[in-house]
């Protein structure tokens, strides 16, 4: 079968983004990174996107309500006749619409250990902020498939990192990152090869690849 193709939607830096980019490009991921989106006009994101020849299209939400930005989104995935939708500090609350066209074809990445320090407002150094306070001696991060529920869809891989004395925000995201750029496009790659079997609210990572590129309900 054919490589897949991968859009990834970013608010921010897009370092994440990076770094599914990097494997596609060394052969780590049988796909391609298409496209990016950003919903803002001025994420450095895009400017990534520009640097490695990929289009990336800024869909700007503001003065938008969240169905009609979201049917823009989507005709443009459509478009790109998109395989794979990588959420990755996408700052978006989601409604059924995405919800409904992207399910089992959008994974999210968050920076924590889920279910925990998840849901509204998590984004930034929040969740590292109340992973410091709650006294946790691990932090990590989590891809998961994206549903209705904010941060709360299944689980399809984790990676952890200590928690250490004296750290902050600032020096546990770093630690963090370092691990979502070894995740992420790991992820991605199991379900290039078919490996994702969604099954209720769990993800079973098969060990033969099945070779279709989504994930398989």
């Amino acid at each position: 079968m054919g490589r897949i193709r991968i859009a990834v939607l970013a608010s921010g830096s897009g370092s994440d983004c990076q770094s599914v980019i990097d494997a596609c490009r060394s052969g780590a991921i049988d796909g391609d990174v298409v496209l990016v989106v950003s919903n803002n006009p001025e994420a450095p994101v895009l400017g990534r996107a520009s640097r490695h020849g990929i289009e990336g299209v800024s869909i700007p939400s503001k003065g938008l309500r969240r169905e009609e930005h979201e049917a823009l989104v989507i005709d443009l995935m459509e478009s790109r006749e998109i395989d794979l939708m990588v959420l990755a500090g996408y700052v978006r609350m989601l409604t059924p619409l995405f919800i409904g066209y992207a399910r089992g074809r959008a994974m999210n990445i968050h920076p924590t250990l889920l279910p925990l320090f998840g849901g509204k407002g998590m984004y930034g150094l929040a969740p590292h902020e109340a992973v410091i306070a709650s006294g946790m001696k691990v932090s990590g991060c989590t891809v998961h498939f994206v549903d209705e529920r904010v941060d709360g869809g299944p689980i399809i891989a984790q990676r952890c990192v200590p928690v250490v004395e004296g750290d902050t925000p600032e020096s546990l995201q770093q630690r963090v990152l370092i691990q979502e750029h070894i995740l992420l496009p790991e992820v991605v790659q199991m379900f290039a090869q078919g490996r994702l079997l969604i099954e209720g609210d769990r993800v079973r990572v098969l060990e033969v690849p099945r070779r279709k590129a989504r994930a398989v309900r």
